[in-house]
C-alpha cells in the first residue's frame, strides 16, 4: 500500500494552471497537516512568483513550448527536453513523492513522463474541454484523469473522474458564506470586477475603462477594479484618469477570492479556473472569450454559462463601448437579474472538486497493487469497441458507486455538470 504524504504537483506557467494545483494541495495538507507538497514549474512562468511568496517549496526546470513555434525555436525546444528529463529524474530522486499530478504547462510533461519510467504513480488535472498538448500525448500512460467536462473524460477512459475544476480554500469559504445568507452577500457586493487572466487582456484593458465611463458609476455608488497584467497597468490607470473615472487599476489580484465576493458584477475572459472560481462564489458575469484559445474552447465555456442564464457572452468581435455598455446598463438597473444570474452560477459550481481529488488519490493509492492496476488499465465493453466510455458518477452518494455509459459516437460538448455536494469518489 502507498500512503499520500508526499506530492509532486508539476506544471504552471499561467494562474488557470497552476491556481487548480494549489487548491489539490491545501486539501490534502488540510487532512494531513504533515504532508510534503512539492511543485515544480518553470522560471518564466507565474509559479516563480506566486509560490515563493505563498511559502511553497517548487524546484524549477528549463523547458519551453513546442507546440507555435517558428522552426528555430521548436529546434531549441527540442534540444532542452534529454536535459530537462534529467532534471526531472533528479528531482524524482530527491523529492521522492507518492504521486506526481500534472496541471498542464511545461514543466508538466517531462516530470509525468519520468515519474511514468520510474514506476511512480501519475496523474493528471484538464481543466478545459480540450485536452492541453501535454496531457493529449500522456494520457494513455497516467493512472488518473481528473477532468473538468464530460468530453475530456474520453481520452482517459475508465482512469477518468469528472469532478470539476479544484478552486482554492478561500473560494470554498466564501461559497458557504453565500449560500448562508445570499441576500446579505449581494447586499454588500459594491463593485464591478474586470480580470483578464493572471497576464491580463489586451483588448479588454483597451475597451472597458470607456465602456464604464457611459455609466453613471458614482451616483449608483460602484467602484470599479481592474486588473490589466503587469504589462499595461499604468496605460489603463491612465485612461481611467482621462475619461475621469474613479477606478482601482493593478497588475495582479493576489485574494481573488475575495475580489469576487465583493463584485456585484464580473467581467472576463472564459478561461476554466475563472469559471470555476465565479461559479464556485456565484458571481453573475459579462464574458468576452478570448477568440484564439486553443479549439475555441474559451468560447464553448462563455456559452454553457449564457445558456444556463449564469453569464452573457459577448464575442470579442462584436466587443465595442455601445455593446458592452448596454450590457453594463442592462445588469446594473437589474438587481434582481443579477440575483437570478448569480443563483444559476452558483447552481454550476463545484467548490468541492480539490476534496474529491483527493479523496480519489487517497483510495487509489492506498488500495491494492490489483486496484492500482485495473485503474491504470482502460476497459471496454464488449460492445463498444472503443467507442463508448465509461465515467464515474457520484450522484449517488458516498458509498454507492453507478457507472454510466456514454452513446457511440463523439461525446457530447462541454457541459458543466454538478458534483453531488457530498459525494466522494471511491477507489478504483
Amino acid at each position: 500500500m502507498t500512503q499520500l504524504n508526499n506530492i509532486l504537483i508539476a506544471g504552471g506557467g499561467t494562474g488557470g494552471h497552476l491556481f487548480p494545483g494549489i487548491a489539490v494541495a491545501e486539501e490534502l495538507r488540510r487532512r494531513k497537516p504533515g504532508a510534503q507538497v512539492t511543485f515544480v514549474g518553470t522560471e518564466r512562468g507565474i509559479e516563480a512568483r506566486v509560490l515563493p511568496k505563498a511559502g511553497e517549496t517548487v524546484d524549477f526546470i528549463d523547458v519551453t513550448p513546442l507546440k507555435g513555434r517558428t522552426p528555430s525555436e521548436l529546434m531549441r525546444s527540442l534540444v532542452r527536453l534529454p536535459i530537462a528529463y534529467t532534471r526531472a529524474i533528479a528531482i524524482l530522486k530527491q523529492r521522492k513523492p507518492d504521486v506526481v499530478l500534472g496541471v498542464g504547462g511545461y514543466a508538466s510533461g517531462p516530470m509525468l513522463l519520468a515519474a511514468w519510467t520510474r514506476g511512480i504513480p501519475t496523474a493528471v488535472l484538464e481543466q478545459n474541454a480540450q485536452l492541453g498538448m501535454t496531457n493529449r500525448v500522456l494520457a494513455n500512460v497516467v493512472g488518473r484523469g481528473y477532468v473538468t467536462f464530460d468530453a475530456t473524460a474520453a481520452a482517459f477512459g475508465a482512469r477518468a473522474r469528472v469532478v470539476g475544476n479544484p478552486v482554492r480554500r478561500a473560494f470554498v469559504d466564501a461559497t458557504r458564506l453565500a449560500q448562508t445568507d445570499p441576500e446579505g452577500f449581494e447586499a454588500r457586493a459594491r463593485k464591478i470586477l474586470v480580470i483578464g487572466g493572471s497576464q491580463g487582456a489586451q483588448k479588454l484593458n483597451q475597451t472597458i475603462p470607456a465602456a464604464l465611463a457611459s455609466l453613471d458609476l458614482r451616483a449608483m455608488g460602484i467602484l470599479v477594479v481592474h486588473q490589466t497584467g503587469a504589462v499595461m497597468r499604468d496605460e489603463v490607470a491612465a485612461s481611467y484618469t482621462a475619461l475621469g473615472l474613479d477606478a482601482e487599476v493593478v497588475p495582479f489580484i493576489d485574494d481573488m477570492a475575495r475580489a469576487y465576493s465583493g463584485a456585484m458584477l464580473v467581467i472576463a475572459r472564459a478561461g476554466a479556473t475563472t469559471l470555476a472560481e465565479l461559479t464556485a462564489v456565484g458571481r453573475p458575469s459579462i464574458l468576452i472569450p478570448f477568440p484564439h484559445a486553443a479549439d475555441d474552447h474559451q468560447a464553448k465555456n462563455a456559452d454553457e454559462l449564457a445558456r444556463a442564464g449564469a453569464a452573457i457572452a459577448i464575442g470579442e468581435s462584436q466587443l465595442d463601448d455601445e455593446t458592452l455598455g448596454r450590457a453594463l446598463r442592462g445588469l446594473l438597473t437589474a438587481p434582481e437579474r443579477r440575483r437570478a444570474m448569480a443563483s444559476a452560477a452558483r447552481r454550476l459550481g463545484r467548490p468541492d472538486a480539490a476534496a474529491a481529488v483527493v479523496d480519489d488519490l487517497l483510495g487509489w493509492l492506498s488500495g491494492t497493487a490489483e486496484h492500482r492496476a485495473n485503474a491504470a488499465t482502460p476497459t471496454k465493453s464488449s460492445d463498444d469497441e472503443g467507442s463508448r466510455f465509461a465515467t464515474v458518477d457520484f450522484r449517488a452518494g458516498r458509498d454507492e458507486l453507478a457507472i454510466r455509459r456514454r452513446p457511440s459516437g463523439p461525446p457530447p460538448i462541454a457541459r458543466l455538470v454538478p458534483l453531488h455536494r457530498h459525494a466522494r469518489p471511491l477507489p478504483a
